[in-house]
């Protein structure tokens, strides 16, 4: 029903993503929006919307916000009010904002590293102090953090910053490893800032989604879960997100830090996020078989290169691909020369590293891998 093989032209279409390397031969598998068109119902409301021909300013439907809370029950078992729900533009704001409100400037922000690059800005943004929560293999080649690390570093912060599932990495954590940081939030009066965006996008059977704050009673009272559709229905650009708190003093610290700063949302981001959540999640399974595979090729593809690891993935479309073993003066460079673009590791906290966006269709990917040992092979 859905051909996610199918190639649309995203030229000259200001993306983000493709321009990058406009009027060169490199295929863009770097920043993180998919080239899979968004699923029919989302369209289908768009263009009722666009025909009606006013876009004022605009809030969230009813009918939105109940399947937010329809949905955080059903898929997760989490029953959330209403009244916890804080919508903006976009998780980024969120992060920033999260260390304006709850952080105390004599304070240290936690981390992890790597992580997404705005993690590593957000608090030298607002005048915080980041400290940085190494993040290692485990034994079963999942990315986790350093606990021991994260128990010394809580000592003098106040604020975590957590990625969940984790980017780049793509671990999924599951319920011993998040009440093991509930733990240590709870005894160092850490509040958690988790950052869910990719909650949706899991790929190993095994994995479940836990939002942090339904862990237990005392973590819902010291955290914010950061949720949107963007990444999941390929709707990043509608600028469409939002916070669930449940606690009312951490609501009103953070609405107090995001007065005359924050934008209102979209008002095509919220129809869109109303459809999507409606009558897309039919879409959203065949697009996970879709990944999934993606995913298998590129570890398969990849793992059997020398000098090259791709770790288990358990949820997003990005591998976290370590080719330290090669010596590359410049990954990155190495790489467009051989006819792919990717993120530069050194942005999210290790330069030994290139992050490869598979949320493509399959012949696009399977030339860029082809590309990518043609390159490392001649070499």
């Amino acid at each position: 029903m859905f051909d996610f093989d199918e190639n649309i032209d995203r030229r000259g279409t200001q993306s983000l993503k493709w321009d990058k390397y406009r009027d060169r031969d490199i295929l863009p598998l770097w920043v993180a929006d998919t080239d899979f068109r968004s699923p029919p119902a989302v369209m289908d409301a768009l263009k009722q919307r666009v025909e009606h021909g006013i876009f004022g300013y605009s809030r969230p439907s009813p009918r939105l916000i109940q399947l937010i809370i329809d949905r955080m029950a059903n898929r997760y078992g989490w029953e959330i009010k209403a009244e916890w729900l804080l919508f903006m533009p976009g998780v980024v704001p969120g992060l920033n904002f999260a260390c304006r409100a709850w952080s105390q400037p004599h304070k240290n922000i936690i981390t992890p590293k790597p992580v997404y690059y705005p993690f590593l800005h957000a608090p030298e943004y607002n005048d915080r102090t980041v400290v940085y929560l190494p993040m290692q293999l485990d034994d079963n080649d999942r990315w986790l953090p350093d606990f021991e690390q994260l128990e010394a570093l809580a000592e003098n912060a106040d604020l975590l910053l957590l990625c969940h599932p984790h980017n780049p990495g793509g671990t999924v954590y599951n319920r011993n490893e998040l009440e093991r940081i509930a733990d240590i939030a709870q005894r160092h009066n850490l509040i958690v800032c988790s950052d869910e965006i990719h909650c949706d996008l899991l790929l190993d059977p095994q994995a479940k989604h836990i939002p942090f704050a339904s862990i237990n009673s005392d973590a819902a009272q010291r955290s914010a879960v950061l949720m949107a559709p963007s990444k999941t229905f390929n709707i990043a650009g509608l600028c469409c997100s939002f916070a669930i708190i449940p606690n009312p003093q951490l609501r009103q610290k953070l609405q107090h830090a995001m007065r005359g700063l924050m934008a209102d949302n979209n008002l095509l981001g919220f129809i869109a996020a109303e459809a999507a959540y409606a009558e897309g999640d039919e879409w959203l399974t065949a697009q996970l078989d879709y990944l999934r595979e993606n995913r298998d090729l590129v570890r398969r593809e990849l793992n059997q290169l020398a000098g090259v690891h791709v770790a288990k993935i358990e949820a997003t479309y990005l591998a976290w691909i370590d080719v330290s073993a090669l010596q590359l003066d410049d990954p990155i460079l190495f790489f467009e020369q051989a006819g792919v673009g990717l993120s530069p590791g050194a942005q999210f906290g290790d330069r030994h590293f290139v992050r490869l966006n598979f949320g493509c269709p399959r012949p696009l990917l399977r030339e860029a891998l082809t590309r990518m040992k043609n390159a490392l092979q001649s070499r």
